[in-house]
């Protein structure tokens, strides 16, 4: 009896060693959620490139890319399809929260999702192209990039059966849909209506999909382990630089602080914090598209403003300087498609800048024509008193800026009268009487 109940025993021992329990199981799925608010650009096909990597590497159940943005460049939307398409986990696209929109760029990014969603109170759309460059197009040109990116809307809503014709509308006509009308579209444009990531994960569960190569695939995310990804620091310091209004920015204040270093030499920190801006700013032109003929307006604009200075134009070059300017940041801040820069931002600017200019130019003209001050130029001029007799045989000495000094003069001056610094030579001074009445000025 004694050995059955240690036999016994032992199975139950061995069974808990070999069969594991709920808590010894699988491991829970796992979702990698990362935000993104701002422009599409090469920083932001990098950030989910990197984040669609870590899902891979570490066996994610599902991607979830938050998304908030005006829109972008098209090279860098088709490298962030590309990646999402490639993907191992399934990638979900979710405009939250509220308020939110994923307009432009933004839009083909959505349509290219395992699962498109939305909170309520969003919208989509809007994604006719622009001239990267900010110029205008001709019509066929134009015609030509809506076609193409019309196509390539309507290759990925079939791919991922979502609703054709309104995706190409959204391209052709710049149509932007609510959650509701692209939830209510015959077929939909999105997939849910969520509140939140939570509230996504939740109906994510049990769902059947179908992935761009035509796999089906069927969500499991009970008891899902949310984790985020954020964007490194040179992730973002890139990513807030890389605007068209902080380049412009940048690019105005870098002008701006090397023309005060040249009016000014040796002041330092204008020619030290000017270089850094423009730095920081063609950095950012090469992250963005940028307009040559823009920026070589602005050049002539800030040309005509210095020349302004020397030349009466009465007024012509100031006023050809300053509009000139203001056409070469109005297209060069054109670059980003569904991104631009108010009036309410350049002309106030413009008008500083050349105010700035003009006003630091006048000061430093003046500065080069004032008499000088100090030194010996400083000293013709002056006026001084006789502490000797002085005159043209004999050597005196004289008070001038509370210094004495040996003088000569070609008239005779008597001790304790006026006299006048005519000329320097060595350090003997050359003088002359201001008093007529003691010999008048040589």
């Amino acid at each position: 009896m004694t050995c059955t109940r240690a036999s016994a025993a032992g199975l139950l021992v061995l069974l808990a060693v070999a069969v594991p329990t709920a808590d010894q199981g699988v491991a829970a799925p796992r979702a990698i959620v990362a935000e993104y608010d701002g422009i599409v650009h090469p920083i932001a096909a990098e950030f989910l490139d990197e984040t669609i990597a870590r899902a891979d590497t570490s066996g994610a159940a599902v991607t979830v890319l938050v998304l908030r943005t005006p829109g972008g460049l098209l090279d860098s939307t088709r490298s962030m399809v590309s990646r999402m398409i490639a993907a191992r986990a399934p990638v979900v696209v979710f405009v939250s929260p509220s308020g939110a929109r994923a307009a432009s760029a933004g839009f083909i990014i959505a349509l290219a999702a395992d699962v498109t969603a939305m909170s309520p109170g969003t919208h989509i759309g809007a994604a006719h192209p622009v001239s990267g460059s900010g110029a205008p197009a001709d019509e066929t040109t134009a015609k030509k990039a809506a076609e193409d990116a019309a196509a390539y809307a309507r290759t990925l809503a079939e791919a991922r059966g979502r609703n054709v014709s309104l995706a190409a509308e959204a391209v052709t006509a710049s149509r932007a849909f609510t959650d509701r009308e692209a939830m209510g579209a015959a077929p939909p444009l999105i997939d849910l209506i969520a509140q939140d990531v939570p509230d996504l994960l939740r109906q994510l569960d049990g769902r059947t999909i179908k992935r761009f190569d035509g796999r089906s695939m069927t969500l499991e995310t009970t008891g899902i382990t949310i984790e985020r990804v954020e964007m490194t620091r040179r992730q973002r310091f890139l990513s807030t630089i890389a605007h068209p209004q902080i380049a412009y920015l940048l690019l105005t204040l870098g002008m701006l602080g090397l023309t005060v270093e040249l009016w000014t030499p040796g002041a330092i920190l204008p020619g030290v914090a000017g270089g850094l801006c423009l730095l920081l700013a063609f950095f950012a032109f090469q992250v963005l598209p940028v307009n040559t003929t823009g920026l070589l307006l602005i050049v002539f604009g800030l040309g005509l403003l210095l020349l302004e200075l020397k030349v009466p134009s009465f007024g012509a070059l100031g006023v050809g300087g300053t509009i000139s300017v203001l056409i070469g940041s109005i297209m060069i801040t054109r670059g980003v498609p569904g991104v631009s820069v108010g009036f309410e931002v350049l002309v106030p600017v413009v008008l500083a800048l050349a105010g700035i200019v003009l006003a630091l130019g006048r000061l430093a003209l003046t500065a080069q024509h004032a008499p000088a001050v100090t030194g010996a130029e400083g000293l013709i001029g002056e006026q001084g008193i006789a502490l000797t007799a002085i005159d043209a045989d004999r050597l005196g000495q004289v008070r001038v800026h509370g210094e004495i000094w040996h003088a000569t003069s070609a008239s005779p001056v008597v001790p304790g009268r006026s006299v006048r610094v005519a000329a320097l030579s060595g350090l003997t001074l050359l003088v002359e009487p201001t008093d007529p009445a003691h010999g008048g000025p040589s």
